[in-house]
């Protein structure tokens, strides 16, 4: 979808007919149209500087001092960050980092003790996840979550936003029946395009892990997001199956739309990414694009740790074991 001002964008979302077309059937955005956009979108990082919270030319998401405590544990620290408009932007770090906690924050599964974030300047502060995902900012999981007794057809029909069978009037009198006829069009147009058509009628438990990721990933386009944020996409998946995946990632961005994925596949994130965000015991510690991110020291030192290239003489072992304790003794009187 075009990037437009926050108001214009609120009253256009307002129109959408959500079981009509996707962005890329939209007739007034054809797609050499769209991938000019995105080109152009990717061209505008190549002035962006590379260190954390750099600004960007056309930021979808906006996030400011965000804070996740745990006890005495801080999860999530991240002062300032953007998510470029159009481009595929990487969101990795090693195990621990506060990535995925930060994706729940975003989107409104979780509450930060501080911090304010906006999506299209529209503030998303104590906006629950569903009110999130119909302003056009939808999730995945790392642990997917398709409704296993239940068909597969049906987990896609429940993804669409705005149904008249949801509220009590039209559902009495059944004024529902003529939209979820364009709703199962719809599903089964995305089914076949993420070569899901022949588990249609099947119950969605019986997917392999991967299938589940691709539906997951289809059902998301049911309500047809500006952003779409996965969490780590390739985890569990057959080989077989993530060249398909990394494939369905790209002509998303493709179809005009915004992606922010979490992932430790490294080939991946070479791969598809044209932004790379690193985080590290909470905080933002690198931006830039994959090569660049991949030789900066703060990355190597924290997937490695700092001493990773010298031996430790004892002198030393004993310098990072008196850091850790006196850490760790200011995070009890912390919660004291």
């Amino acid at each position: 979808m075009p990037a437009d001002a926050a108001s214009s964008q609120g009253s256009h979302r307002a129109d959408i007919d959500y079981v009509g077309s996707a962005a890329p059937a939209d007739p007034e955005h054809p797609a050499a149209e769209r991938t000019d956009q995105s080109v152009g979108a990717r061209a505008a990082l190549s002035d962006v500087p590379h260190e954390p919270g750099a600004p960007k030319p056309d930021p979808i998401l906006v996030a400011d001092n965000i804070v996740r405590q745990f006890g005495g544990l801080t999860a999530v620290d991240v002062r300032h960050v953007e998510i470029q408009r159009g481009v595929i932007t990487a969101l990795i770090g090693p195990n621990g980092a506060g990535k995925t906690t930060f994706f729940n924050l975003l989107t409104g599964f979780d509450r930060p003790q501080s911090g304010t974030w906006a999506f299209n300047d529209k503030p998303l502060t104590k906006v629950p996840a569903y009110k999130v995902a119909r302003l056009g900012m939808v999730r995945t999981f790392q642990l997917t979550k398709v409704l296993a007794r239940l068909p597969v057809v049906e987990n896609m029909r429940l993804g669409a936003t705005g149904q008249a069978g949801e509220r009590f009037l039209p559902a009495l009198f059944q004024a529902w029946s003529g939209q979820e006829r364009q709703i199962t069009d719809k599903a089964d147009r995305l089914l076949e395009r993420f070569l899901l058509h022949k588990k249609r009628d099947d119950f969605a438990g019986s997917l392999s892990g991967g299938q589940r990721k691709l539906l997951e990933m289809a059902r998301a386009l049911m309500a047809d997001p500006e952003l779409v944020m996965l969490d780590e996409p390739m985890a569990g998946v057959n080989p077989a199956l993530k060249q398909s995946l990394l494939g369905h990632v790209k002509s998303l961005r493709e179809d005009g739309r915004t992606v922010l994925f979490v992932e430790h596949d490294m080939d991946m994130v070479r791969d598809i990414s044209d932004w790379v965000i690193v985080m590290a015991q909470g905080q933002v510690i690198a931006e830039g694009p994959p090569d660049a991110v991949m030789g900066d020291q703060r990355v190597i030192d924290a997937y490695l740790g700092s001493h990773h290239d010298q031996d430790i003489s004892e002198e030393m072992e004993e310098q990072i074991l008196a850091e850790a304790e006196a850490e760790i003794a200011r995070g009890k009187e912390g919660t004291s």
